[in-house]
């Protein structure tokens, strides 16, 4: 299996074979699954909301779960290990479709346009998704899974199974996640914490008017630069380079004495004056790049249309056929019966609940749009892996439609704004789960679980994660000064919001929209990947240039010599584990200081606030600078700490 991706079905047998018997479906494996959805959960919903994305937690899961249970618990089940993972990973697909949405509705709130989403509310809406997101998926599991072995490569499946499989190495591996996780906590505590040094260093270019550069110091940026590579970094870093060197310089070069919309009370000037060059980020740029990553996810559903009219028309023939039972464990689904109540159920759910702002036809918009895209979402996974899975395109096409349904049906203003961002809430989490259950399945076909198990733990995962959702999203948003400020941007979810916005009341600067959308084009015309570039141009560039940093890392690493093929690869895993260490260890810890953020300390204080140091000692922007070059340099040592070892 590690020689390549891509193994033929008839020379395949799975690592335990389909008659041999060892615990799987276990208290130890539910519990540890279930922390661990909560863990990643809550560390992915952070790191999404402050950059836009999300990182797998298939293999973290996969190597913690073996550091305890092999190495402190003394268990020998890799397929015990295996439900861990399938568990764990749900947390991190919930996270990201609730976050890409939902923070729209506290923007909303916050306007006095709608009241705060309740947590019954986010808890149904994850929780709805996700159940549909893995009952669709089931019926597929035979057609993609087993029948295409060998075409479908499904990629983050096939590592974590290589990681299970190389159980033996588990202890080391572990303890290199657990390294990453405690440097970041500690390193998040003290930045933004205790304060001692600012976590954002920013800079105005004076001598060139308009510009601006700066850098988060923070763990998870360089974590995820490190994960991306140097290649998506590169784009991300072009995009803001455009957008705070080019754009935003040329708007005060030719526009400085102009009032452009927006702003109605300020010229251009005047905003930098007083608010610094941040101002044109907030009040233009990112229309701008809310028009370049719009236009990047329309564009990558329309390349992806020959694969979805296939993948649909191989999976409705897949629905049609009764697939005869099997008697093997390691053939066995959840009853097609159950899954046929479950959609049931929950689309009942979602058109009777009052909790849920959908009525029958909103509610059908989401099963025929849940089933269209769970199909889409799984076969996709299968040949580009979950990172590159276009659940944004999805959710923005989902928008568009059911926003223009709901115009033209009457549901107007904020109840129609509503009710589309639920719609697309609900299609975000399906499409996500269904591509995580897909590749947790690939994971459990090749080391030999049991489907049914793993489809009844990606379920267990999924029910934990929401109804711990709406709680994190709700502190998260008390404690960081609301969605859409600077500490949270929730650049995912602020798109959503202005797509809505723009085709219920028109209220947009379209302009700016559209000079992003033929910047986009532009970009595809030269052959570049649009989504990474047209997100760094949306994000605020102190948060690509951290990212970039992370990225020329790996590119270091990746181009030393090695003596083999298995020396590189060691010391190229070795650093995304450690990595994905630092991304929960300072999601953990964000979650922590929002916690302590909200807890009254005095009349007019908190936690958070006494024990905010910053007054009393300070290393600076130059000492922040230099504790972030020791943690990259921390991100080498761990990666390169195994190499030796290797032979």
């Amino acid at each position: 299996m590690k020689g390549s991706n891509v193994v033929e079905k008839k020379e395949f047998q799975p690592y335990v074979p389909a008659n041999k018997v060892m615990p799987e479906f276990t208290v130890v494996s539910i519990l540890l699954g279930a922390i661990l959805a909560i863990v990643f959960g809550g560390a992915n919903a952070y790191l999404g909301l402050r950059v836009g994305m999300t990182v797998s937690a298939s293999i973290p899961a996969a190597v913690i779960s073996m550091g305890i249970i092999r190495k402190i618990l003394r268990r020998d089940s890799i397929l015990e290990n295996n439900m861990v993972q399938t568990i764990g990973s749900a947390g991190e697909s919930v996270a990201a479709g609730a976050i890409f949405t939902l923070p729209a509705l506290f923007m909303w709130a916050k306007d006095g346009l709608c009241d705060v989403p309740s947590l019954v509310e986010i808890g149904l809406i994850a929780l709805c998704g996700g159940v549909l997101g893995v009952l669709m998926m089931i019926p597929l599991r035979s057609a993609l899974i087993v029948k295409e072995h060998g075409v479908l490569a499904y990629p983050e499946g096939q590592a974590c199974a290589e990681v299970l499989i190389a159980g033996e190495e588990g202890g080391s591996k572990a303890s290199t996640v657990f390294s990453g996780l405690g440097i970041a906590a500690l390193y998040k505590f003290v930045a933004d914490g205790l304060k001692i040094f600012p976590s954002e260093i920013t800079y105005d270019i004076s001598a060139y008017k308009g510009s601006g550069i700066g850098i988060d110091v923070l763990p998870a940026l360089a974590g995820v630069g490190y994960i991306c590579g140097a290649r998506v970094s590169s784009y991300l870093f072009a995009g803001g380079v455009l957008g705070w060197l080019v754009i935003m310089p040329l708007m005060y070069l030719f526009g400085g004495d102009a009032i452009l919309f927006p702003v109605t009370d300020m010229t251009i000037s005047q905003q930098v004056a007083e608010s610094g060059v941040s101002a044109l980020w907030g009040n233009y740029l990112r229309y701008i790049g809310a028009g370049a990553v719009a236009c990047g996810g329309v564009l990558s559903l329309i390349k992806s249309l020959p694969l979805i009219i296939r993948t649909f028309k191989d999976s409705m023939g897949v629905y049609g056929k009764n697939r005869e039972a099997s008697s093997l464990r390691t053939d066995q689904d959840i009853p097609m019966s159950t899954v046929l109540i479950g959609v049931l159920v929950m689309a009942l759910v979602l058109w009777l609940v009052p909790a849920i702002p959908l009525n029958f036809f909103t509610a059908l918009i989401v099963i025929v749009f849940g089933f269209f895209f769970a199909t889409v979402s799984s076969r996709m996974v299968g040949l580009i892996g979950s990172s590159n899975n276009p659940v944004s395109g999805m959710a923005i096409a989902t928008l568009l439609i059911s926003t223009i349904l709901l115009k033209s049906t009457g549901t107007v203003g904020t109840e129609g704004m509503t009710a589309a961002i639920v719609i697309g809430g609900i299609i975000c989490v399906i499409a996500a789960i269904a591509g995580d259950t897909s590749q947790d399945l690939k994971t459990g076909f090749l080391v030999g679980a049991t489907p049914r198990k793993q489809q009844i733990g990606e379920l267990i995962g999924v029910v934990v994660s929401s109804i711990a959702i709406g709680g994190i999203l709700y502190l998260l948003s008390m404690a960081w000064g609301g969605y859409g400020s600077d500490a949270l941007p929730a650049p995912q979810a602020m798109l959503m919001k202005m797509i809505v916005e723009g085709v219920m009341g028109g209220n947009l600067p379209w302009n700016l929209v559209f000079a992003g959308i033929f910047i986009a084009l532009v970009v595809e015309i030269l052959g570049l990947p649009v989504l990474p570039f047209s997100l760094g141009l949306y994000l605020p560039i102190y948060l690509s240039v951290p990212i970039m940093l992370g990225g020329v890392l790996r590119w270091i690493l990746d181009k030393r010599k090695y003596n083999s093929e298995k020396e590189k690869s060691t010391v190229v895993q070795s650093g995304i584990l450690y990595s994905s260490g630092l991304i929960a260890g300072e999601g953990i810890v964000g979650i922590l200081l929002a916690m302590l953020a909200v807890i009254p300390m005095g009349a007019d204080s908190n936690v958070g606030a006494f024990i905010d140091l910053s007054n009393v000692f300070s290393i600076g922007r130059i000492g922040g600078l230099i504790v972030f070059a020791l943690l990259l340099l921390s991100i080498y040592f761990f990666a390169t700490k195994e190499q030796k070892n290797v032979k």
